[in-house]
C-alpha cells in the first residue's frame, strides 16, 4: 500500500509526500487511517511561523518562556493534522484487548497509517461517528472554558469565536443550564452552524457593535459569562464591553502579542470583569484535586460517545487526501472556507 502524509518544511506551505513505516514493535498497534481532521488555531500558529516555541523554550520550573538558541537554529518542520480515526491492521505480540479490524481513534497528523501504544488508542463505541471522535480535542478546551467561566443555570452566556472550540462551547453552555446562548463571529458559515446547533442569537462581529448588542440582548445587564475563543484582541475588547458587571470572562484562545484592539482603561477599568486565562491541560486544574485534565478528557470522550455534542456540521469541508495539502493552505489564506477541515483517506 502506498503511504502518504502531509508535511510542511517552510511556513505557510504544505505538500504531500510518500513514507515508509518502521517495523512494528511488540507493544504497538498499527492502524490504517480512514478519516482525520486538523486543529485550526494551535496548528496554524505553527504553520504561519508564529509559534513561540520556534525560538523559545518554556521553563517548567520557572514557568517562563526563555530564548533558546537550539530552538531558533532547528530547521522548520511540521506535520499538519490533529486527530484521526482508523482500523487496526497490525498488533504486536504484547498487546491485549484489541483485534484486527477494530475501529479506534488517536492523536496524530494527516498520514495513511499510525503506530501507537495500546494505552494511546481511544476505543470508539459502535454508534460513534468519526466526526464525533475528531472533535475530542476541541471539546476538552471548550469544557475547560465553560468550567473556568463557571456557567450556571439561568446564565446568559456568550461564545466569542466559532471555530470548533467555540461551536462546542456553545453546546456545552446550553447543557450546563444557560438560559440564553449568544454567539459572535465574522464568518457567516460558522454563525449558521451555531444556530443549527441551538444558539439563540448570532452576531456578525464584523458588522455590529458586539458589546452593545450583547447588552441589548440581555436587558442591558450584559452577559454573565463570556467564553472568548478567537484569540483576536478586538474580539476580546468587545467581550469586555459586553460582560456584565463583575461577570466572568474565560479567555480560551491562544493569543499573540497585542498590537492593537485592546484598551483596559475603558470598560475593563469600570466594570471589574473577572478575566480568567483558560487552558484545560495546565495543571493543577483550578478545581484541583476534584478536577484535572484526565477527568476533562474522560468527560468529553463519554459525552461524544453518547452523542451529546453535535459534530456533523462542525467538521466541514471534508476533502480527499490528495487535496489535503492544498485545502490546508487555502484555510490559512481564507479562513471562511471551512469550519474544521476533515480529510478522507482512500481504502
Amino acid at each position: 500500500m502506498k503511504k502518504t502524509e502531509v508535511v510542511s518544511t517552510e511556513p505557510r506551505k504544505a505538500i504531500l509526500r510518500e513514507y515508509e513505516d518502521a517495523p512494528l514493535m511488540s507493544d504497538e498497534i498499527r492502524t490504517e487511517v480512514v478519516f482525520a481532521a486538523a486543529k485550526h488555531g494551535t496548528e496554524f500558529t505553527h504553520f504561519r511561523g508564529e509559534d513561540p516555541f520556534l525560538e523559545n523554550v518554556f521553563d517548567e520550573e520557572l514557568k517562563l518562556f526563555l530564548p533558546s538558541r537550539e530552538a531558533a537554529e532547528k530547521p522548520y518542520f511540521m506535520r499538519p493534522g490533529n486527530m484521526w480515526v482508523g482500523n487496526i491492521i497490525e498488533i504486536g505480540q504484547e498487546v491485549s484487548g484489541f483485534s484486527i479490524g477494530d475501529r479506534i481513534a488517536g492523536y496524530g497528523p494527516f498520514k495513511s497509517t499510525h503506530t501507537l501504544k495500546q494505552n494511546e488508542a481511544l476505543r470508539m463505541s459502535e454508534n460513534m461517528t468519526w466526526k464525533e471522535a475528531v472533535c475530542y480535542d476541541p471539546a476538552q478546551f471548550a469544557l475547560g472554558g465553560i468550567r473556568d467561566g463557571q456557567v450556571r443555570v439561568g446564565d446568559n452566556v456568550v461564545i466569542s469565536g466559532l471555530g470548533a472550540i467555540g461551536l462546542i462551547a456553545a453546546q456545552l453552555a446550553r447543557l450546563a443550564g444557560a438560559a440564553k446562548v449568544i454567539v459572535c463571529d465574522p464568518i457567516k458559515k460558522r454563525r449558521e452552524v451555531a444556530l443549527e446547533n441551538g444558539a439563540d442569537l448570532a452576531l456578525d462581529s464584523a458588522a455590529v457593535d458586539v458589546g452593545l448588542e450583547i447588552k441589548k440582548a440581555t436587558d442591558n445587564r450584559g452577559a454573565d459569562v463570556i467564553i472568548e475563543t478567537s484569540a483576536n484582541y478586538h474580539a476580546l475588547q468587545q467581550a469586555i464591553r459586553g460582560i456584565a458587571y463583575n461577570g466572568n470572562l474565560a479567555v480560551v484562545g491562544w493569543y499573540h502579542e497585542c498590537l492593537g484592539g485592546l484598551n483596559l482603561g475603558r470598560e475593563a477599568h469600570f466594570n471589574q470583569p473577572n478575566i480568567l486565562l483558560s487552558r484545560s491541560c495546565s495543571e493543577p486544574n483550578r478545581e484541583h484535586p476534584r478536577w484535572d485534565f484526565d477527568r476533562i478528557c474522560a468527560t468529553c470522550w463519554e459525552m461524544l460517545k453518547q452523542g451529546k455534542i453535535k459534530c456533523e456540521n462542525i467538521v466541514d469541508p471534508v476533502v480527499p487526501l490528495q487535496e489535503a495539502a492544498d485545502a490546508y493552505m487555502a484555510i490559512e489564506q481564507n479562513p471562511s472556507s471551512s469550519v474544521k477541515l476533515g480529510v478522507r483517506f482512500s481504502q
